[in-house]
């Protein structure tokens, strides 16, 4: 496993350097128009929580108004008011995540892992969902590539804590490339209800 861990790392660091440098311009390009279609900072910054529970500054484009409640609940659809233009697009092609990248390089995440949650968050987790704390949280993950949106706070939980239990190399290629195909069929992108509890309240509402 302290094999894998290196070899992930070193693998982690030349992936994000080199997309770094190739979409350097790309990124630019995104940032100028977020700051040219609204007010505010092009990139959002936020605390999340990394392996072992420690604090980072995570980023990604900003793709909603700047006035949002950056704790808000996710939007629903492309038509959530809070977003932007620019935002809707990034969001449905998963380029907001791009900044995270440097994330990558800095060691503060991994290509593949559990995606960082807030730390407040932590207090709500049993014994078995903190084991997803065990790893770095990644770009993309298990969860993302079985379900995403689709899925509900719990089974997300549930499927970070099997990829942590059964983590190797093999996983991860095998999440990378399902990521690359599931970008570009654009599916599962606004969350349908954030917890199991959500969803039992929604059927008996009808």
């Amino acid at each position: 496993m302290k094999l894998f861990n290196i070899c992930k790392r070193g693998f982690d660091f030349l992936i994000s350097l080199l997309a770094l440098v190739i979409l350097c311009p790309f990124l630019v390009i995104i940032a100028i128009v977020i700051r040219l279609e609204s007010k505010g900072v092009a990139i959002f910054k936020q605390e999340r929580a990394g392996k072992s529970g420690k604090s980072f500054v995570f980023y990604k484009f900003r793709t909603m108004k700047q006035d949002v409640d950056p704790y808000g609940s996710s939007p629903k659809s492309g038509q959530d008011a809070r977003l932007t233009k620019i935002g809707k697009y990034l969001r449905e092609h998963s380029l907001d995540e791009l900044p995270q990248l440097y994330n990558i390089l800095k060691g503060d995440m991994s290509l593949v892992g559990p995606r960082p949650l807030y730390i407040s968050q932590i207090a709500e987790w049993n014994e078995r969902q903190r084991k997803r704390l065990l790893v770095k949280p990644g770009l993309t993950g298990l969860a993302q590539v079985k379900g995403r949106s689709e899925l509900t706070q719990e089974e997300k939980l549930e499927l970070d804590v099997q990829y942590v239990e059964t983590s190797g190399f093999w996983t991860d290629v095998k999440i990378l490339m399902m990521t690359f195909m599931l970008i570009f069929k654009r599916k599962n992108i606004y969350e349908k209800r954030y917890s199991q509890a959500e969803y039992t309240r929604g059927d008996k509402s009808t």
